[in-house]
Order: C-alpha cells, then sequence, then structure tokens
C-alpha cells in the first residue's frame, strides 16, 4: 500500500450519536481501528438533525468528522427514490465510503455497506417500523454496487441467499471486542447487591428472549437461594414481555433491572457475575458473551444464528426455546467446578481470534481493493 497517498475513507458514524447500542459500540471499535491505519485517511460523518455538537469529541484525535443538518428519514426517503444527496456532500472528497449500520447513502465512488444481520428479514415481528424498511434500502444501495461486510459467516451465508449476490460482493471481516476487562468483581455484587448472580447483559428487545431467561432463572433459583438474575442494559423498546415474566416469577424479588450503566459499571457487572446468559434467538456475531469470556466468566448461551461459530466450545450452547434446558446449562456452570474451568480457558482461546487491529487490516486491504477497480 502507498503510504504516501494515504486512501480517504469516509465512515458513516451517526449510531456514535446518543446512548450507544451494540452497533454503536462497533462503529466505535471500527472507527478508531481505521484510524489507526497509517494508509487510511479517515472522516467520520453522520446524518442527523438532533444533536447541536454532532460528532466533536466522539472520534479518535486527529481525524475529521462531519454532520449533516438533515433528517435521517429524509435522508432516506431521498435514498430510496433517486442518487442524492451524495455524501460527498458533506465529507468532501473521498475514496471510499463505509456505510457502518445497514443503510447505505449514494456516492461517486465504491461504497461498503456493513450487515450486522437479518433480522428484519428473519424476524420481523421483532422490529421497528424503521428497522423493517432496511431491506428496501439495502437493495438500493446494492443496485448502485455497493459492496457487502457482514461480521461473520453465518451472517454472508444469509446475505447471499436473501439478496441473491454472488461470493465476491460479500466479503466476511470479524470485528473486535469492545474493552471489559479490569472490572472489579466486589464492587459488581455492591452495584447488584447479591454475592452470585447470573448476568444478562444488552439492550433489551424482543429477539433478546429474556422472558425465557427469566422462567429459567425461576428454575435454577429453585436449588440455590443466594442465586440472583440482573438484567442490565439500555431500554429498547417492547419490554412488556420481561415486566409480565419478572411479574410471574416465583422468585421475582430475586430479579434486578439495571438500565443504562456507566463503563465502569458495565466492567463491575462482568467481573462480579457468577455466569453470564445469552438466550437470544438470532445474533449476527454477539458481543455481550465474547466480553464475558474476556472477562473470565463463564457462558450459557443460546445455539442460534451466528453464536455457536462465535462461540464455538468456549460456551454452553443450549437450545433458546427451552426455558428447562437454559436452567440446566446454567446450573451445569454454577455447580461443576471443571466445567467452568475448562470454559474459562477456552473462553481466553476464543476472545484471542477477534481484534480490531486485524479488522482495521482486512478492512483497509477491501477498500484499497475497491477503490484499484475504479482506477485500473
Amino acid at each position: 500500500m502507498d503510504r504516501q497517498s494515504p486512501l480517504r475513507v469516509a465512515v458513516d458514524g451517526t449510531s456514535l450519536l446518543g446512548r450507544r447500542t451494540g452497533v454503536g459500540h462497533a462503529t466505535a471499535g471500527l472507527v478508531e481501528a481505521l484510524a489507526d491505519r497509517p494508509e487510511l485517511e479517515l472522516v467520520t460523518f453522520a446524518v442527523t438533525w438532533r444533536g447541536r455538537d454532532g460528532l466533536v469529541g466522539l472520534v479518535p484525535t486527529g481525524t475529521r468528522s462531519a454532520t449533516a443538518r438533515f433528517p435521517a428519514r429524509l435522508a432516506r426517503a431521498l435514498w430510496l427514490r433517486a442518487n442524492s444527496p451524495m455524501v460527498e456532500r458533506w465529507t468532501g472528497p473521498v475514496d471510499v465510503v463505509h456505510a457502518a449500520n445497514f443503510v447505505a447513502p449514494p456516492a461517486r465512488v465504491p461504497v461498503v455497506t456493513t450487515i450486522h444481520d437479518l433480522t428484519f428479514a428473519r424476524y420481523p415481528e421483532m422490529c421497528t417500523a424503521d428497522v423493517r424498511r432496511y431491506p428496501r434500502l439495502i437493495r438500493r444501495a446494492l443496485d448502485r454496487g455497493a459492496t457487502v461486510h457482514v461480521v461473520s459467516d453465518f451472517v454472508a451465508a444469509e446475505v447471499r441467499e436473501e439478496f441473491a449476490l454472488p461470493s465476491e460482493r460479500v466479503v466476511r471481516v470479524y470485528p473486535g471486542l469492545r474493552a471489559s476487562g479490569g472490572g472489579n468483581a466486589d464492587a459488581g455484587r455492591r452495584l447488584t447487591g447479591a454475592d452470585r448472580y447470573v448476568l444478562a447483559l444488552g439492550t433489551v428487545e424482543p429477539r433478546k428472549n429474556l422472558p425465557t431467561l427469566v422462567r429459567a432463572f425461576d428454575v435454577a433459583a429453585d436449588a440455590s437461594s443466594d442465586l440472583r438474575l440482573v438484567v442490565a442494559g439500555p431500554d429498547g423498546w417492547d419490554q412488556d414481555a420481561l415486566l409480565a415474566a419478572c411479574a410471574a416469577a416465583r422468585h421475582g424479588s430475586r430479579i434486578r433491572r439495571m438500565s443504562y450503566l456507566s463503563e465502569t459499571d458495565r466492567r463491575d457487572l462482568l467481573a462480579g457475575a457468577a455466569v453470564f446468559a445469552y438466550p437470544s434467538l438470532y445474533e449476527g456475531f454477539g458481543h455481550p458473551p465474547l466480553e464475558a469470556m474476556a472477562a473470565d466468566i463463564p457462558v450459557v448461551a443460546a445455539r442460534a444464528g451466528a453464536l455457536p461459530e462465535v462461540l464455538g466450545d468456549a460456551a454452553v450452547l443450549v437450545d433458546p426455546r427451552d426455558h428447562e434446558q437454559l436452567a440446566q446449562g446454567l446450573a451445569a456452570v454454577l455447580d461443576d467446578a471443571d466445567l467452568r474451568t475448562k470454559l474459562l480457558e477456552r473462553g481466553r482461546d476464543r476472545v484471542a481470534r477477534f481484534s480490531w487491529d486485524r479488522a482495521g487490516e482486512e478492512l483497509s486491504r477491501l477498500y484499497h481493493r475497491l477503490r484499484a477497480t475504479v482506477t485500473a
């Protein structure tokens, strides 16, 4: 790669604004990884009508940012019907555009769009109205020639099938991990008011399958009088099912709901957990259980979506629709010291496979390859 002429890459950082969900944290890791690449010149852009300060203070020092004062919904409506407004209107001249959150704007240069999962196609009933519009927006970007970046082989296969794409237009680059070590286990226990707890961490939404976890906890708690369940993470949508499950649980008084957390609280909660539970019905990757492994916490997760690919034999995998099986998985990890030791050892090995440095290098190669097809 020519280090004398950095490739100019524009990355959509709209998901960095406001309280971050999983995609926002993944985008932050992506932006930081690309900013560290000397062969790239990065500009991070956001399309939003809200947030007076835009991306100021949210991107790495020394990199450029551009905030388009434009309603995102209006922009998407226009992108469905026309090739405007083009992203260069806000970023200035660039060589490649990377849309990091499904929706790609039109551009005069090659475009990469990240598809994190196909929840909108597989479980549309679990999606908001905005997310259910993704297929049309994605197809529009594909018609304009976009290359798809996916975060797992599982999603790659689904994207090829759903959008009838050849393999060369779908590129898998695993993401890295959000830093999760350094937590204080005692602080986590004080925060929850529990010495021994099962932790579920992530945005509350239907596909996370948390009511099933509550029912599984109710079974596991029968044999463990000191066990607690902590459901932590931002409020998403349609939380009624979770609230109803907690209200109906025999051990509902031993369930704690914690909403948005500081980064310190998040790390402390991970460090203090006895086991991490992730019974999601569908995942394109699965950052939270890997973060638990990085924090040396054993994991019980769903045998669903990309989780078997990402977690391998470093987690106890169960049928996410079977609360009895989930309860058995939790009990096995809590009660079997040998199993815990094996899971922790395998977890450390698994975590080492995922690196933002490696992701940045692989994406840089993709950007250069796409740019070369234009200049050849």
